[in-house]
């Protein structure tokens, strides 16, 4: 399933990934991580202490995996407005979910401190960047004075994460589109 050029640890970090997407946490069996990444019982214990320490390892890359396509949408040049609309319209494989927000339905990601720990640094990174974008657009005055650029911050990750949830429930990017036009124009500074 993997390259041949690709080491043991990572083939077992990217099964993982995999596993938690298809089936979280708790239907994830170190068998069929093993079985996933073609690897013996040997070299996963070799490698990590068990499930878990192998878990947050794989938690960690898919954030910082988010992070960085995030990071890149809105680090392009122009206004706020602009970059927030490059993040928000940047290709997304919209029905599969984000990969970071779907942990949060999983019980047992959120019942441990340490799983739940680079899922809730994520999403309070993300919040503090867009807040940081919509300031700056404040400060130049291209949004409204009036805006809590928290508030908007919050605003575009719930936007983005419910319309994730949509999507997938009713099989179509319908809804998700439908929320990034309906915020964008929200947004839209006067012409």
């Amino acid at each position: 399933m993997y390259s041949t050029g690709m080491s043991t640890p990572d083939r077992l970090i990217e099964a993982t990934r995999e596993l938690l997407w298809e089936r979280g946490y708790v239907g994830m069996s170190p068998k069929a991580i093993q079985q996933h990444a073609g690897v013996g019982q040997g070299s996963m214990y070799h490698h990590f202490t068990g499930k878990p320490d192998l878990a947050l390892t794989a938690i960690r890359r898919t954030a910082d995996e988010l992070r960085e396509a995030a990071d890149q949408a809105l680090g392009t040049p122009g206004s706020a407005y602009e970059r927030i609309s490059a993040y928000l319209l940047r290709e997304r494989d919209v029905l599969r979910g984000c990969p970071v927000g779907r942990l949060t339905m999983d019980p047992d990601i959120i019942a441990s401190d340490e799983l739940r720990e680079p899922v809730d640094e994520t999403i309070a990174w993300l919040r503090g960047r867009l807040a940081g974008i919509v300031r700056e657009g404040v400060d130049g005055g291209e949004f409204d004075p009036g805006v809590v650029p928290d508030d908007i911050a919050a605003s575009i990750v719930a936007t983005v994460q419910g319309g994730y949830v949509l999507a997938r429930a009713s099989g179509s990017t319908d809804a998700f589109d439908a929320g990034v036009r309906g915020l964008l124009t929200l947004l839209a500074p006067p012409a």
